[in-house]
């Protein structure tokens, strides 16, 4: 299914940093600790990059070079089991791998579900979901199929767009959304629902459902040719679009999320594409369907003024902090739900940006064996924490269960983290915990976060990990 390496390699400690002294991260905060909007710690000039850009010593010290970063990128694919390396795969799939990538991902839910209407989902929705797996229809061995995708594309659970919940008036957290892909993504296409409008897609990064209108066929030539096609466009900004257009209404105002590549058409600069002189714009080539499900390639037009360069930008202390607050105040989007990110979307564009890849989802990002990280168990006590916080540098992933946060900078020898969150709490002067409701991609001081009634963020803190520094035992 993918190539490994048969030895094992150390996962060395963070390095310290310089030390900030002791941190108290489960005292009430005191009266005046917060602005009028009522999230704690944090003011007006917090909520600016060049604050913190300010406070860098070496802003733009390359952390990481560009071989560096490929060799790491190779060794995610080698090492990490929630990646798969597309072009590692045999060229026949048997019926055992496909069912297995389903059935690792569709399990029938074990509790009660509700729609978007508080109305709870009748057990026949729920049969109706598994029976359109149709796992039946997987045949004993099937060629290997590839694709693009061609449209920023909802992944999901299941063969449905149907959203459900885990509580009644719950309308944020589907949980049926998996992730989404991204125009000019390669997947291979592993299999099809009962009813046809759904594909089983296996993408570098997850496995899941993708409807099949949003993904072209084509030889593995085809598809990997474009994925390595040069020149290109890395694009910087955190949410951009192609330029809208009558003439190819399949390309026309697509949106392009931050850190996707995607090469340059070979068009003339001086004639129109779809309508438009070009010369104040780049002229993308992308991946198209056919009405038969095909691949094919079209001109668009990404204008000049959205966040776009010919190459990925450097790893930089500066630039992670710059591309973190392209995001800020976007609204948490489960998923990718609502167009937008959850936190550790969130930071995989981010680092994407710079060319470096990240697993999927925090479990995985958290403990991946191709990253500098120190983990964290319920025996380290609040010494071996503390240390650990103190140690945190710009860049710095810090994870507590089911969510990430990237470190920004510190204040008064605190540290503070850019993350996409749907809640944030902390204890109130009179030791109560208190809701900010955040729901968006916010700036805090990572102390003062609470887990629960009894445990900070501290407190539960799994894993620290440090994408930006090379390993270096790896060859």
């Amino acid at each position: 299914m993918r190539s490994t390496l048969s030895v094992l390699l150390t996962i060395p400690v963070l390095a310290a940093g310089i030390a900030l002294g002791p941190v108290a991260a489960r005292e009430p905060v005191q009266p005046g600790a917060n602005p009028a909007h009522g999230v704690v710690g944090v003011q007006e000039d917090h909520l600016e990059p060049d604050y913190w850009l300010a406070r860098l010593r070496t802003p733009d010290r390359v952390l990481m070079d560009k071989a560096s970063i490929r060799k790491q990128n190779t060794a995610l694919l080698q090492l990490d089991d929630s990646m798969h390396d597309l072009r590692a795969l045999p060229t026949t799939l048997p019926a055992g791998m496909v069912r297995g990538w389903i059935q690792d991902l569709s399990n029938r839910p074990d509790t009660e579900r509700w729609d978007v209407d508080g109305n709870l989902v009748p057990a026949g929705v729920i049969a109706a979901m598994m029976e359109n797996l149709a796992l039946d229809a997987v045949p004993a061995v099937q060629d290997t199929r590839y694709g693009l995708v061609v449209q920023r594309a909802a992944l999901r659970t299941f063969p449905t767009g149907q959203r459900m919940f885990s509580r009644r008036g719950e309308t944020d957290i589907d949980r049926l959304q998996e992730s989404a892909l991204f125009p000019g993504t390669p997947v291979v296409i592993a299999h099809e629902s009962r009813d046809g409008d759904w594909l089983f897609v296996v993408s570098p990064r997850y496995a899941a459902w993708i409807e099949r209108r949003q993904v072209a066929e084509g030889g593995a030539g085809d598809v990997f040719g474009y994925v390595d096609d040069a020149p290109y466009r890395v694009v910087t900004g955190g949410t951009e679009r192609t330029v809208f257009t009558r003439e190819e209404p399949r390309v026309s105002a697509l949106q392009l999320d931050m850190g996707i590549r995607l090469p340059l058409a070979d068009a003339a600069p001086d004639e129109p594409v779809n309508g438009q002189h070009p010369y104040t714009a780049h002229i993308l080539r992308l991946p198209v369907r056919e009405e038969d499900g095909a691949l094919a390639f079209a001109p668009a037009l990404l204008p000049r003024r959205a966040g776009s360069a010919a190459d990925y930008l450097p790893l930089t202390q500066a630039n992670l902090v710059r591309q973190g607050f392209k995001f800020l105040g976007e609204r948490y989007g489960w998923g990718h739900a609502y167009d937008a990110r959850d936190c550790s979307g969130f930071v995989s564009e981010i680092y994407r940006s710079m060319g470096v890849q990240l697993p999927r989802n925090t479990s995985a990002q958290a403990v991946s064996p191709a990253f500098d990280h120190q983990l964290f168990d319920e025996g380290d006590g609040r010494d071996v924490r503390d240390a650990a916080v103190a140690g945190l540098q710009v860049g710095d992933l810090v994870y507590i269960p089911g969510h990430v946060m990237m470190v920004i900078g510190h204040v008064d020898g605190a540290p503070y983290v850019i993350h996409d969150t749907n809640g944030g709490r902390y204890l109130g002067p009179d030791g109560t915990l208190q809701s900010m409701a955040l729901n968006g991609v916010s700036v805090t001081p990572l102390l003062p976060m609470m887990f629960n009634e009894r445990e900070s963020y501290v407190d539960r803190m799994t894993s620290i990990v440090r994408p930006h520094r090379p390993r270096a035992t790896l060859h």
